[in-house]
């Protein structure tokens, strides 16, 4: 079988998409197989990623527009090389080809709710979206509540949507050392006690209300919150709270940080702050796990799936609720020491390893259908 796999947006911001991207890749890559994989790029500068694997093939394929590459360049180069099977790890597949399709839907926020979305972007997601559905062959969903939201906002029969869930890098398994976490101190200008938030900043974050119950704890709790991320956009007033509370000296900004560099920040920080409004699977949130490092999230959703009762939960429409689990977090050591050796047992269930096995399962089971 040859497959070809979609890969546009391997130079995009550093977020979730491609952190499952490559950690997928890396694996399914390696697994024994006789099938054969071509690279789909469009920008040349990731050729060779990947060139050093048998049976892999990397192309580049130009094209003036993102629209244009989805829907004449990829049909073209799948028609041209001989692709049985076209796999994107995103949202997007050809409306026209011959090749069996799939795709990996990573949440549907814009449907659950539209005015976190911009104008633009809910009219692509309108349109494209739900015909991207229709032709698949079949939906990879991260996440069960992915899955369900498939079917009912994207009408989609349950035989073509199955759910896969993501892995966590090996990294964050391993043993963090104190030169390591002071290393990291000194090269962020991390403060000795914090909170961190990690990830996009937009608005299912729910950025605002995470300010507004950091500021509840007030000035002298000797507490500050790191944010590890950026990419913002639709969050702007939100964002504007860190001036207007007065929380700009207690609040660090670090933008998008070196990947390498977040098991020690996780190591380092008194628990990760999750109070989304929506996740589909909150991969941050596993990572802390991971590390030991304790959660505070959201009761609904993707977080609950995934953390379950290894993270504290917390009602992310009421601040009091947010400042209340902020403040059990450090406070109560017992439940601490709980959370953080339940989040490492739930973390062992999750592996790129398993991941890319089950991913080439259905895949090849395709393939074999046709």
């Amino acid at each position: 079988m040859r497959i070809g796999i979609m890969l546009r947006h391997m130079g995009q911001h550093p977020g979730g998409v491609l952190v499952y991207t490559r950690g997928l890749l890396a694996k399914m890559l390696a697994l024994e197989s006789e099938h054969e994989f071509v690279l789909m790029y469009r920008d040349p500068a990731f050729l060779g990623t990947y060139g050093d694997r048998e049976r892999v093939r990397e192309i580049v394929l130009a094209a003036p527009s993102v629209l244009l590459w989805d829907q004449v360049a990829v049909p073209r180069a799948a028609r041209r090389e001989g692709i049985d099977v076209l796999f994107n790890t995103k949202y997007s597949i050809p409306l026209r080809t011959a090749s069996r399709t799939v795709f990996v839907c990573h949440g549907l926020d814009w449907f659950v709710a539209p005015e976190w979305s911009r104008w633009f972007d809910r009219l692509s997601h309108r349109f494209l979206i739900p015909r991207y559905a229709r032709k698949s062959d079949l939906i990879i969903a991260v996440s069960e509540t992915t899955r369900r939201q498939v079917i009912e906002y994207l009408d989609v029969e349950e035989a073509r949507v199955t759910t896969i869930y993501h892995g966590v890098d090996e990294m964050f398994r391993r043993e963090v050392g104190a030169g390591e976490i002071a290393g990291v101190r000194r090269r962020y200008g991390l403060p000795e006690h914090f909170y961190l938030y990690s990830g996009q900043i937009y608005p299912p974050k729910n950025f605002g209300r995470l300010m507004r119950a950091f500021e509840q704890l007030g000035p002298d709790n000797e507490l500050s919150l790191v944010v590890a991320g950026g990419h913002t956009w639709l969050s702007e007033e939100e964002v504007a709270l860190v001036d207007r509370l007065e929380l700009g000296g207690r609040v660090l900004r670090l933008g998008w940080v070196e990947r390498e560099d977040l098991p020690a920040i996780y190591a380092a920080a008194e628990a990760l702050v999750m109070p989304s409004l929506y996740e589909s699977f909150g991969l941050p949130l596993l990572e802390a796990m991971c590390v030991g490092c304790p959660v505070v999230t959201s009761n609904r959703a993707g977080m609950t799936e995934i953390v379950g009762r290894s993270g504290l939960l917390v009602d992310p429409e009421d601040v009091d609720s947010i400042a209340e689990g902020m403040r059990r977090i450090v406070e109560d050591k017992d439940l601490r020491c709980e959370l953080v050796a339940r989040g490492e047992e739930r973390a062992k269930e999750f592996s790129w390893a398993d991941c890319a096995r089950q991913t080439l399962r259905v895949l090849e089971a395709l393939d074999a259908s046709w």
